[in-house]
């Protein structure tokens, strides 16, 4: 049988820092999905990378999405979970397309946004939602506690929808989200309220992680569905190798641009390679919170406080969970509040990774001209990590195989469209109903006793 994967915390190491004191124990996946964040307010990370043979991603070559991810699902979960069951998991997580529409040459936009709420976080949201009521403990309630700035929380509220003993709370910054998108997070119902925080997205997630090592609120049993939960890593891991695997020529490899915000997306890439998968770069172009390409260019890191509001809203991030992901996987550790304590290997990393800020005025002007050049339609983010891609090239030289992530669908952002090319986006069948919902969120102020008292009035324990 399997042995299997342990996860540790990113924050094991650290020795003497006040206010932290280091997880130094492994915990199975089960554990890991459920906490979300350790203990020490550290990332779990799985102990070793499953590796698989080449051979086994080019199989999939015409294969469905869902055979894409029970290989890399069981690749990690063999010995905790029922083949059986984890295959009945995934079919009845992913019943929508995945387009690879081709812009030119061999360059095409993956097109992420096919999903319940139109954005790529459908992907991670909804097999995690499963496997966290598979796994929960009978009898007790498990409190999903998400900080969001755009899309993660109305993929994760509409996964959790309904979903037995689970009930989710969702932060999200007032006035930083499109009105669709607030519309969606406001609207879903049922075991899932939404927030309403007067302050940033790095303030909604702030408190979010000082929520979870807050022992006045261990009873409810918090857990995490943003992506410092590893559960929401793993399958983000298998749109890279289904995308490679139905484009890749000869096992040849591939360029992806992944428009990176949190990091968690890109994540998902750079376990892909080290799981085996072909990939030459990956490059993460980020909005005007310019952050780690500056980090990359100088090796010194400085977060962006307060981050910078940008068109592309859910990368509206200053200093990225993830990072702390990156960094480890290379060597280093960040902790949460963006210190370094330990510099990754900057010659390795510059050497995967290539990162570029994009601004807004870059934004719109890419949307336009990829329209009026191709007829395919970006919103902000795939714009951004479309034009990150362009400079990826115009440094390096072409490469044959690129393939750039578009994780939101372009009616999500029918002003910007509207304004820059002069058309409204046709609303995909998941919205078709969006402008007619209705619904109000709760209201907090950016203080942390506010939320806590909130958690205590609102959450329960049992059911």
């Amino acid at each position: 049988m399997t042995e299997p994967l342990r996860y540790y915390s990113t924050n094991r190491h650290l020795d003497h820092i006040p206010g932290i004191t280091p997880f130094r124990e492994t915990v199975s996946f089960r554990e890991a999905l459920l906490m979300g964040q350790a203990p020490d307010e550290g990332l779990f990370m799985p102990e070793r990378i499953p590796v698989l043979p080449i051979e086994a991603f080019k199989s999939l070559k015409g294969a469905p999405y869902t055979e894409a991810a029970l290989l890399v699902a069981e690749a990690f979960l063999a010995a905790e979970i029922d083949a059986a069951a984890l295959r009945q998991i995934i079919e009845d997580a992913y019943n929508f397309d995945v387009p690879l529409e081709n812009v030119f040459a061999r360059k095409y936009v993956m097109r992420l946004d096919q999903g319940p709420t139109a954005s790529f976080k459908d992907f991670a949201a909804r097999l995690m939602a499963r496997l966290m009521g598979a796994l929960r403990d009978p009898g007790k309630r498990l409190n999903v506690l998400v900080a969001t700035s755009g899309d993660t929380g109305s993929a994760v509220g509409e996964a959790f929808k309904g979903v037995e003993g689970i009930d989710v709370t969702i932060l999200y910054p007032q006035g930083e989200v499109s009105g669709r998108q607030k519309r969606q997070l406001d609207t879903i119902g049922q075991n899932v309220r939404a927030v309403s925080v007067d302050g940033k997205f790095d303030d909604c997630q702030d408190l979010v992680k000082r929520a979870f090592s807050d022992s006045l609120l261990a009873e409810f049993k918090l857990t995490s569905a943003n992506s410092i939960n590893f559960g929401r890593i793993l399958p983000q891991i298998v749109y890279y190798v289904w995308a490679w695997a139905q484009l890749s020529r000869d096992g040849e490899p591939a360029v992806f641009s992944v428009p990176s915000g949190n990091f968690g997306d890109a994540l998902g890439c750079e376990y892909a390679r080290r799981m085996g998968l072909p990939v030459e770069r990956l490059v993460m172009p980020t909005n005007e919170n310019d952050e780690f390409p500056r980090f990359l260019e100088t090796g010194i890191y400085e977060k962006v406080a307060p981050s910078r509001a940008c068109l592309s809203n859910a990368m509206n991030v200053g200093h990225p969970s993830n990072l702390a992901r990156f960094f480890d996987l290379y060597g280093g550790t960040v902790d949460r509040t963006g210190v370094v304590h330990r510099i990754p290997d900057l010659d390795e990393m510059r050497k995967r990774i290539y990162s570029v800020s994009i601004s807004d005025r870059e934004t719109k002007k890419t949307i336009k001209r990829v329209f009026d050049q191709y007829r395919v339609i970006l919103e902000p983010h795939g714009a951004v990590g479309w034009r990150g891609l362009e400079v990826y090239l115009e440094m390096f030289g072409d490469r044959p195989l690129c393939i750039a992530l578009e994780t939101a669908h372009p009616a999500k952002f029918p002003d910007e469209i509207r304004e820059l090319l002069g058309i409204n986006p046709d609303l995909p069948p998941s919205m078709a109903d969006i402008d007619h919902r209705s619904g109000e969120p709760a209201f907090l102020s950016a203080d942390y006793g506010e939320l806590r008292t909130f958690l205590q009035k609102n959450l329960l324990t049992t059911g």
